[in-house]
């Protein structure tokens, strides 16, 4: 069997080749038996995931496989969809998302996302950007705002290229600083959970590369969940991936075990790219 290569390296891994964290971690959010409907057409078939906190997972599989469909549960996004109907439970920290005593626009707080394309408010300048929803939810001291604003920077990555412009306009950034501006963003409204769709999808090489970096160090923090149809990316930034395919969850392993010994022939095709 083909296997990809140029794992990531610096995992710590114990005698039997494991993550140390595998038990040590606790569960940041699960999912339990997950279906999404649009209308009566079923997109997302009774998933259930574990999601270990301070960790990446990537859900990989091809187009129309239900990924972002599933990414979007994980903070409510569906909300915004009148044809739109999820079943199952998403819990954080055990407590149920869909519950009807449950806040959405609370949730997305803690569940911050991060979309494919990069979307910074386009008339706002790099600083208001960040603080934009600090100001929202209703915080007016401008030390405060000051002291969020770079540690949000520092933490996506972008502060040593802004520090000096921070009233420079944001659409002024490249696309690569413009996708790490929005990871600011969102970081600085402290969630628990930072979603991706795709995050480096329409970016470079050398901007993709600093987003993966982003990535890494977030991890140390934050439980993040990522899609990408990427496979190198899952390999190189996830500790954890998931295969999706026709709405189903047909593999979820370590990234490590998924891609040298997956216990599915559906998923050792996909991940060899005999279809996809």
């Amino acid at each position: 069997m083909t296997t990809v290569v140029n794992f990531k390296q610096d995992i710590a891994t114990t005698s039997q080749d494991k993550p140390i964290f595998s038990d040590e971690r606790k569960y940041k959010m699960i999912a339990e038996d997950v279906s999404v409907y649009y209308d009566d057409i079923i997109a997302v078939k009774k998933v259930t995931m574990k999601f270990k906190d301070r960790s990446v997972t990537s859900l990989i599989g091809p187009s129309g496989c239900g990924k972002t469909t599933f990414l979007r549960c994980l903070n409510r996004m569906h909300d915004m969809t009148k044809s739109a109907r999820v079943e199952g439970k998403i819990l954080l920290d055990g407590e149920d998302l869909y519950s009807k005593s449950v806040d959405p626009i609370y949730h997305r707080r803690k569940v911050g996302m991060v979309f494919q394309k990069p979307n910074p408010f386009p008339t706002m300048t790099i600083y208001d950007n960040v603080s934009a929803g600090l100001r929202l939810n209703g915080v007016r001291d401008r030390k405060i705002l000051d002291e969020i604003v770079e540690d949000s920077l520092k933490m996506a990555y972008l502060w040593d290229e802004v520090k000096n412009n921070l009233k420079k306009p944001a659409m002024e950034l490249s696309g690569g600083q413009q996708q790490r501006l929005c990871i600011a963003r969102a970081l600085a409204i402290q969630p628990e959970v930072l979603l991706m769709d795709e995050p480096a999808s329409a970016l470079d090489p050398i901007a993709t590369q600093k987003i993966e970096e982003t990535i890494s160090h977030l991890a140390k923090e934050f439980t993040i969940i990522i899609v990408t149809h990427n496979m190198q990316q899952a390999v190189r930034v996830s500790d954890y991936t998931a295969f999706m395919y026709l709405g189903d969850l047909i593999e979820f392993d370590e990234t490590k075990k998924l891609f040298t010994q997956p216990k599915n022939e559906l998923t050792a095709k996909y991940v060899q790219g005999q279809f996809g």
